[in-house]
């Protein structure tokens, strides 16, 4: 027997529910309704997001078990990024040199979220020094092959860390996934199945033991701890620095404009480090920014 909960929510900052769902087939937008199959353990949950003329949001969540379909709401909550309050950040950062055109121009972009930690991380493994699209077939691939199935609303859920832990390196790379990644998810997957790393805890001190003990993992970096955190924890702290766009768009602007030009990580790391707490968000304005970059970026603030 299921049950229905349903949450109303009034969006803090200027909100817009996304209109299509990612890539990778698991949130599929159907009329207008955002839709997710996740777990709570062992029990499903089926989300649905849609929002209001009003500009609430409203989230209903479908379960065996109330306490499961509430979970799954906050985390659907935290990966929308319904809750954020956002005005700090663009009264700070809306005539900044470098991401003030942007700000001003879309107060309501946020960070693709994920409502799974692991999932954001087992997608950013899949994602390194790859492009993008070949990327999303290969976790389409995995979600399909592996992914937890619901008849009845016709949805996937990512595939468990119990379950990856436990797949073969063979099996993950008949995916396309090359060795070195796919013995690095496997490590990963059975930190976090062992209860080793605690991903989905929302204390940080909890998140950067985790992060630590991940980078530790053979072919587990920075940046896919960083993209993890990022996308499945909410830190907006936390800016992938090594991701090849801010490489690109720092070259641009230490060369003056040259469109060939690479920065160094640490460069990058520099450049963004005045955004303090807002660094990952700050980051993602960058890389949608249209503006004419200038050097004198480099020497604000």
């Amino acid at each position: 027997m299921s049950l229905e909960v349903r949450v109303e929510v009034l969006p803090p900052w200027p909100y817009s529910l996304p209109r299509t769902g990612g890539m990778d087939g698991l949130t599929p937008v159907r009329s207008g309704v955002l839709h997710r199959l996740l777990h709570e353990g062992e029990v499903p949950v089926h989300v649905r997001v849609a929002q209001l003329r009003s500009g609430a949001v409203v989230i209903g969540a479908t379960a065996a078990d109330r306490g499961a379909a509430m979970r799954a709401i906050t985390r659907m909550r935290r990966a929308l990024g319904v809750d954020l309050a956002l005005r700090p950040f663009h009264e700070r950062f809306r005539n900044d040199p470098l991401i003030g055109a942007a700000v001003r121009a879309n107060p309501v972009l946020r960070p693709a979220g994920r409502p799974s930690a692991f999932e954001a991380f087992a997608c950013a493994v899949t994602e390194q020094l790859i492009e993008y699209q070949r990327a999303v077939a290969i976790q389409r691939r995995m979600i399909a092959a592996l992914g937890r199935h619901d008849p009845r609303s016709r949805l996937r859920d990512a595939p468990s860390a119990a379950v990856l832990g436990a797949a073969s390196a063979a099996r993950l790379e008949s995916f396309d996934l090359a060795a070195g990644r796919a013995l690095a998810l496997i490590r990963g997957a059975r930190e976090v199945a062992a209860g080793r790393v605690d991903l989905e805890s929302s204390d940080p001190q909890v998140q950067e033991q985790g992060w630590a003990r991940l980078r530790a993992l053979r072919g587990i970096g920075p940046w896919t701890v960083e993209m993890m955190a990022l996308t499945g924890q909410g830190r907006l702290d936390q800016l992938p620095a090594g991701d090849l766009g801010f490489i690109k768009l720092v070259g641009r602007l230490c060369s003056g404009g040259d469109p060939h030009a690479r920065a160094q990580e640490q460069q990058v790391r520099e450049l963004f480090e005045r955004f303090g707490e807002w660094k990952g968000l700050a980051g993602v304005y960058a890389l949608r920014s249209q503006g004419v970059l200038r050097s004198a970026v480099l020497r604000s603030g």
